[in-house]
């Protein structure tokens, strides 16, 4: 060791611990403001939560409003957004790192829209299903129109985890399957996706959560924050659990306070569930591959 690096030692491991003092303390002071977050929550949502809050609609009195709508609503919104976002974008990015090997201008051009898409505030995505979905295709304020909407908004991120959880299998992995004599695509279908399926699972749990959270580009498409009815196919009007949530938090009331929280509850429920099945077919996958 030089007489340099002996001297600024100390001051370096003063940095590092120093630093590492400040990551745990903003650690801590961000679970703990989640976890007061969540107790506030519980402490005034939990007494609304029970069989005629979940079987009822909105209305004017908080306590008769539920959320039957709302969550119908979301269950359509994103298992529609799910249907058609996840297909295209690993379709895509397959696309991209498979058969794309050649780095022309235009890969290139899509490769850095892609990724500046990936970082569009989500409003624009709403203006953009109001022009597209609901006037110019015709689909009115319908689930359609707003599920159109959010893939959209999800479909970058899935492409670009999607990609790197393609990227991230060894090339060896495809240089045997061609030794043994198999297609392209024999080699894509039985070797690439399935290392990569993981790494793809996870690109699908964070887009669908955000996606459940979005409010913005469905309100500006149009979707109601009053319905009395459960939609019946994918042409009918909706609402979803964070416009509902919404409404009632921005209400005088106090008990439309109370119904809010535990909109927030059945709102994390809801995300809790779909990504515990998303996790749960990651590790299968992960298990058959081990």
């Amino acid at each position: 060791m030089s007489l340099r690096d002996s001297q600024i030692s100390p001051k370096r491991k003063r940095m590092d611990r120093f630093f590492g003092a400040f990551c745990f303390l903003s650690i801590a002071i961000a679970c703990l403001v989640l976890v007061y977050l969540l107790w506030t929550v519980v402490q005034d949502g939990a007494g609304r939560l029970n069989a005629q809050f979940l079987d009822s609609f909105t209305s004017r009195l908080p306590a008769r409003a539920g959320i039957k709508a709302a969550l119908a609503g979301t269950v359509w919104v994103i298992v529609l957004t799910g249907v058609i976002a996840v297909p295209i974008g690993v379709a895509a990015a397959i696309y991209l790192e498979e058969f794309s090997t050649r780095r022309t201008w235009l890969t290139n051009l899509i490769q850095l829209n892609i990724a500046n898409l990936a970082g569009v505030p989500s409003i624009v995505y709403g203006l953009l299903g109001l022009a597209l979905f609901v006037r110019w295709m015709s689909l009115d304020r319908s689930i359609i129109a707003g599920s159109l909407t959010m893939s959209l908004l999800i479909l970058p991120m899935i492409i670009i985890v999607s990609q790197e959880a393609l990227r991230a299998v060894p090339y060896s992995y495809r240089e045997g399957s061609y030794a043994l004599g198999a297609t392209k695509w024999q080699t894509i279908r039985g070797q690439v996706l399935p290392s990569a399926l993981p790494g793809i699972l996870t690109g699908v749990i964070l887009s669908v959560s955000r996606a459940i959270g979005e409010t913005a580009p469905l309100i500006t498409i149009g979707a109601v924050t009053y319905i009395a009815t459960t939609p019946q196919g994918v042409m009918d009007k909706f609402t979803v659990l964070p416009i509902q949530i919404f409404d009632w938090a921005s209400r005088p009331q106090a008990g439309f306070h109370e119904t809010a929280a535990a909109g927030i509850l059945m709102l994390l429920v809801v995300l809790l569930t779909l990504n515990a099945a998303a996790v749960i077919l990651r590790y299968r996958s992960q298990k058959r591959r081990g």
